[in-house]
């Protein structure tokens, strides 16, 4: 299967274009403009009114103006380094034209004495009269029409000017195709958009700001043709997956009632609800891929390790990975009085194991007395075997890649696998990362989580805190002290974290302070992690390595410093570590004066409220949404066109029209099928392409 013969135009090289020779090409190419598909599908971001007018009386410095004139004269320069000028005049006014470095030879050919132009440029005021420097147009009246009355302004880069752009993008636009329709008719009519070719040609011929907006009908339908193509490859993914042969796992419920009866609470609403969704998925000949997204200390764990206790009843395995050692020990104790009152054999694996010990693990787990292993990435490696993996459980999901899990997946040919995450995703950013999986959302809290009172103090009444702190510590409570820095630098004000732990071993005596950032060996900051665990330290001072999953019920103090630098979502993943215990807890952001506007409100909406998914929102609304999951593991695919923060419906929209095409057509053979398939080259979705192959 190739690329469809009426999307050759699209991309074919860029030097066909006007305007656009190879170095031309090779500036573009940083941009992610390598054919004139990427070329039409960079929108412009602003716009320049140049409707004609009749006179620059009355124009403001830094207006553009457009006017009809007469050249008067011209008066070269006196010495150099002086601009040339030339004197015209409107219908009302005198005015000068000025030139730095311009060739006296083009000037007089393009401006002749006694001769009318249309000039269109910036107004600048020089001696309390008008001029315009290096005007952006100069025509003759009668060619008018060349300047538009509002002028598409195109993101540029070294190299590239906006007449280069806009003579490329005219060019382009002859070529574009006239393509079948892949939305859905009765969609298109109730959203009044125009068809493919057209959308593109008025997406770059704004008349107005409206037509720049993500709202504009030409917009929001180019938006949505990615947004589709991108559901479609999602919606084809879980097809495949479908057809995958899982294992059907049902089991006879003797340890999940040992382990519940165990517990000293009843299990939330949500988490009995998540836990019947994950079941019948297990029940399922089909693999399962589903996401378990709840907020911090929503309970996420219990829910899994019930999962796990279904294939175990079923007579399989499974596995619990965790993206660090710390995590995955802790999952170890924590789940070790689960599995005993279970009956289960629970083993960990990480890096750390080797030898005799390591060897001991393998032979259990391949010989299947382990039922349960709970290791980080180390189980990737060749020679972890399991007897019969049933079910692979991922802690916070974006640290594993795509490829990892297909490993996971190679492990255990038919393996069901739950991702767990603790950081609550906006539905729109949930959707575009995991629009493959089902979700399950807890978003209940288990009884027995005190709220953290969460309070704003200037980094000015350090010594304040400080001395608060020697009190709680002197009561017997534990503390966490987040810093942004590992050491101080030269070019920053933000204290580090080894600098802070020395202030505070000072203030609060040597063994009652331990460090951990993410430059230590790993051996000395589990070191640091089990001192403060056991209590034989009471503060901790870290970095933002305790972010994630730490678990210490007795820590029931938060100090952030320089709270204002981090993101929203972080803050909330390092609040969640306290209030775990019966104490009240204490979440203290500290921020330095003056705060800008944007930081002051971050600070403000978590003083204000505990609700992750609000907080999500509120972040998203604030930031880019790479921002929000972190770019570097976002998994979030790069829109040209479609925001994902301003249209969150339409991701909704395509995903629900996505998965009804391939129902109604699996293998993409009728109309909307074979229109389908053309947009998913234009988008270069190849992978799905792939998959309708396989299919």
């Amino acid at each position: 299967m190739s690329r469809p013969e009426v999307l050759f135009p699209l991309f074919s090289s860029l030097t066909r274009l006007d305007g656009i020779g190879p170095k031309t090409a090779q500036a573009l190419a940083p941009m992610g403009i390598e054919t004139p598909r990427d070329l039409l599908f960079t929108l412009p971001y602003s716009g320049i009114d140049r409707r004609r007018r009749a006179s620059i009386q009355g124009a403001g410095a830094g207006e553009i103006v457009t006017v009809e004139v007469e050249v008067i004269h011209h008066v070269a320069p006196r010495s150099k380094g002086r601009p040339w000028r030339v004197e015209v005049r409107d219908a009302s006014a005198r005015f000068h034209l000025v030139f730095f470095h311009a060739r006296d030879a083009w000037l007089t050919s393009n401006l002749p004495v006694g001769s009318r132009r249309l000039i269109s440029g910036k107004v600048e005021m020089f001696d309390g009269s008008p001029q315009i420097a290096h005007p952006d147009h100069i025509i003759a009246p009668e060619v008018g029409d060349r300047i538009p009355a509002f002028e598409p302004v195109y993101p540029l880069t070294s190299g590239v000017t906006l007449r280069m752009m806009t003579r490329a993008v005219q060019s382009g636009l002859t070529d574009v195709p006239d393509l079948e329709e892949w939305i859905d008719p009765s969609l298109m009519s109730r959203e009044g958009w125009p068809g493919w070719a057209p959308a593109l040609q008025a997406a770059h011929a704004p008349v107005g700001q409206e037509d720049l907006a993500p709202t504009a009908p030409a917009r929001q339908r180019l938006a949505y043709d990615e947004l589709l193509a991108h559901q479609l490859t999602l919606a084809l993914a879980r097809q495949a997956r479908g057809q995958a042969r899982g294992q059907s796992s049902s089991g006879n419920g003797n340890m999940r009632t040992k382990v519940l009866r165990s517990l000293p609470y009843r299990p939330t609403a949500a988490q009995a609800r998540a836990m019947s969704e994950i079941d019948a998925d297990l029940l399922l000949p089909e693999r399962m891929n589903r996401l378990l997204q709840g907020d911090v200390g929503s309970g996420k764990t219990l829910v899994a390790f019930m999962a796990l206790l279904t294939v175990v009843e079923a007579g399989g395995q499974g596995v619990l990975m965790a993206p660090t050692e710390i995590l995955a020990r802790q999952h170890l104790e924590g789940l070790a009085p689960l599995a005993d009152s279970a009956g289960v054999r629970l083993d960990c694996l990480t890096g750390r194991d080797k030898g005799v010990d390591r060897d001991r693990k393998l032979a259990d787990l391949a010989e299947g007395r382990t039922h349960i292993l709970v290791g980080t990435h180390a189980v990737f490696q060749k020679d972890v075997a399991f007897r019969d993996l049933r079910l692979a459980v991922i802690d916070e999901q974006h640290r594993f890649g795509v490829r990892q899990r297909l490993e996971l997946g190679r492990k255990g040919a038919r393996a069901d696998i739950l991702v767990m995450t603790a950081t609550p995703i906006p539905r729109s950013l949930a959707l575009a990362q995991y629009g493959d999986m089902d979700v399950s959302v807890l978003d209940e809290k288990p009884p027995g989580r005190t709220p953290v009172k969460t309070a704003l103090v200037s980094t000015a009444r350090i010594e304040e805190v400080v001395t608060h702190l020697r009190t709680a510590v002197a009561d017997g409570r534990q503390a966490y002290w987040v810093c942004p820095l590992v050491d101080e630098s030269e070019t920053s004000d933000l204290t580090s974290a080894t600098e802070r732990f020395q202030h505070l071993r000072a203030a609060l005596g040597d063994a009652q302070v331990g460090l951990v950032h993410g430059q230590m060996p790993t051996a000395d900051k589990d070191a640091a992690m089990a001192d403060f665990v056991a209590g034989r330290t009471k503060v901790l001072v870290a970095t933002t390595v305790i972010e994630v999953g730490v678990n210490v019920p007795e820590a029931s103090i938060m100090v952030v410093e320089r709270a204002e630098i981090f993101g929203l979502a972080q803050l909330h993943q390092l609040r969640g570590r306290v209030g775990r215990g019966a104490a009240v807890s204490t979440c203290l952001l500290m921020y330095q004066s003056p705060l800008s506007e944007s930081g002051r409100r971050r600070l403000e909406i978590l003083r204000d409220t505990e609700d992750g998914f609000r907080i999500a929102e509120e972040d998203l609304a604030m930031r880019s949404a790479g921002d929000v999951i972190g770019v570097a593991q976002s998994g979030l695919p790069r829109f040209r066109i479609a925001d994902l923060e301003r249209q969150a419906a339409l991701m909704a929209l395509a995903q629900s029209d996505a998965r009804k095409l391939l129902h109604d057509d699996p293998t993409l053979e009728g109309k909307r099928g074979k229109a389908a398939r053309v947009l998913l080259w234009l988008m270069e979705q190849d992978k799905a392409i792939q998959l309708l192959r396989v299919g």
